[in-house]
């Protein structure tokens, strides 16, 4: 049996797939995806952190672009899917802990998911345009921790992007690089052996 209270999923890259709708917009703005994060700056910060929406983002990254971007493009190409292997970890995991989202997003993004239900299967979702604060921000997980009473040695997080696994590592979080569903069960199972045997010593 997994003895952590709270596991901490990502959502793109781990139960969301194809994403990444970056590719798709810079074609459709005839520019590469290097001059599109040219033209983006700092906003995407802002616009995780929720500090604008996705309509002055857009209004921002007009005046670089020199062009007047009259859609709101991550709306408009986002289409992602869910990795049912995933959620099938998740559903077996809200057995026994608590499981909810840490994850980045922007508010088209976020609410596109939202309308879907794909946040569902979590017991709470904790977006960084929503609280103010992104990965690989620590305050971010002290955020998560303190919101649902948990340690820090009482946590699992798991996430795609190494720098934010580190990050949280880094304030006592058992953290877990995702690659695929197979794997993380391994990883997964090896806590539980790790926990059987710290009890035995």
């Amino acid at each position: 049996m997994i003895m952590e209270k709270l596991f901490i999923f990502d959502m793109g890259g781990v139960l969301c797939c194809d994403f990444n709708d970056i590719p798709v917009i810079s074609d459709y703005l005839g520019i590469t995806e290097e001059n599109f994060f040219i033209c983006v700056g700092e906003n995407f910060r802002k616009l995780l952190d929720g500090k604008i929406n996705s309509n002055e983002f857009w209004v921002r990254f007009s005046l670089r672009y020199g062009k007047k971007v009259k859609e709101e493009l991550f709306g408009k190409f986002f289409n992602p899917g869910i990795n049912q292997d995933t959620k099938d970890i998740i559903k077996q995991l809200k057995n026994n802990s608590r499981v909810v989202c840490g994850t980045n997003t922007i508010d088209s993004h976020y609410y596109y998911l939202l309308n879907q239900g794909d946040y569902d299967i979590f017991d709470a979702v904790y977006a960084s345009n929503l609280i103010g604060l992104s990965k690989p921000d620590p305050d971010f997980y002290r955020h998560i921790l303190r919101s649902e009473g948990v340690k820090p040695e009482e946590a699992v997080f798991i996430d795609d992007t190494e720098e934010n696994v580190l990050s949280a590592q880094e304030i006592g979080i058992n953290s877990i690089l995702f690659t695929d569903p197979d794997s993380l069960k391994i990883r997964l199972k090896n806590l539980t052996i790790i926990h059987k045997i710290k009890k035995q010593v």
